[in-house]
């Protein structure tokens, strides 16, 4: 079901967008998406699928970011591959993905929106022996010669600690224009740190074809051993509905699901979790409709934002930010 915001009380855009779930919570609170952009094409239809037939912008390098609508608030999950310790780590030396940070700079020279909200991967904070983060601050401090820059705020939150039963770390980076808000108008909320269990997104009946083959189940265990052997890190889990979480939720589930399996009993082997309940791990609605192709639903969910952390930001930021713009509009 397309999800309409039910006011404009605050414009915003949504670069790098995924499948939407940095945009959930601000439509939820009152905000209207003016701008999106995202290159991958199951995404795009995945977004549409859910916030309606918008116009998404597919390239934001070959955008004319004069074009972008006037807005009050930047979101982008830009990508966090060159940053990851699944990836190379090449950070913005990768030259296709590495850069897109430089991008969003652009945007923000142009418009110098009220606020700025950024997510990547935790393993952002001490690239390249922290001196990636100190470009991103630095940048966003003085963006150019006649900006008034931003006030930074950043924090590795983890959706466990918000309600989902994930263990997914992710930085989180909130600026605020100097001229329009005090240092002290955001901080990040405190995480209810409520106790959570695996049962809760686990669908009553699965198909049998989520159950995992007798060979892959071997391999796994084979490889787990030899790995542990040599003492380094291969490995693959196992949960049931009464452990508390899983581990992180990864792109690549698709090709085998050994970061999160779960437990059928004694007389069956694992079986992956369906696309239904990774959208759950993630906290998107229920109502959320997932990309019809298996490979394809799990990429984007494991590309995902968690919605219960960006929720618990917005519910403390759109507040301040409704205050600000509307006193500096005079309204």
């Amino acid at each position: 079901m397309p999800r309409k915001s039910s006011s404009a009380e605050f414009r915003f855009i949504d670069l790098f967008a995924g499948i939407g779930g940095l945009r959930i919570p601000f439509d939820e609170l009152g905000g209207r998406c003016v701008f999106t952009s995202e290159i991958d094409q199951a995404a795009r239809a995945t977004y549409q699928q859910n916030f309606g037939p918008e116009d998404i912008d597919e390239d934001i390098v070959a955008c004319d970011k004069s074009a972008i609508p006037e807005h009050d608030l930047l979101l982008a999950g830009f990508p966090c591959q060159p940053f990851s310790q699944a990836g190379l780590r090449e950070g913005f030396g990768d030259p296709t993905r590495g850069t897109m940070f430089f991008e969003i700079m652009q945007v923000v020279r142009f418009h110098e929106p009220a606020v700025v909200l950024l997510e990547n991967v935790k393993g952002l904070t001490h690239h390249d022996g922290g001196r990636t983060m100190s470009v991103i601050e630095r940048m966003l401090d003085s963006p150019a010669d006649e900006s008034p820059g931003y006030w930074i705020r950043a924090k590795v939150l983890n959706a466990l600690d918000f309600g989902l039963p994930q263990n997914r770390e992710r930085i989180y980076i909130v600026a605020l224009r100097k001229d329009l808000f005090r240092s002290s108008d955001f901080d990040f909320p405190e995480p209810p740190r409520d106790e959570t269990r695996v049962g809760s997104v686990l669908e009553d009946r699965v198909d049998q074809s989520f159950t995992i083959s007798d060979r892959l189940w071997a391999g796994h265990q084979r490889r787990q051993a030899s790995h542990q052997a040599r003492g380094n890190g291969f490995g693959f889990g196992v949960f049931g509905p009464e452990d508390a979480y899983t581990y992180t939720l990864l792109a690549r589930y698709y090709k085998d699901g050994r970061e999160i399996l779960i437990d059928q009993g004694p007389e069956r082997n694992p079986r992956k979790i369906t696309p239904r309940e990774a959208a759950r791990l993630q906290g998107f609605p229920e109502d959320f409709v997932v990309h019809p192709s298996k490979t394809q639903a799990y990429r984007q969910f494991g590309n995902a934002v968690p919605v219960p952390v960006v929720r618990a930001i917005a519910q403390t930021l759109v507040p301040v930010m409704r205050k600000r713009v509307r006193s500096a509009s005079g309204a």
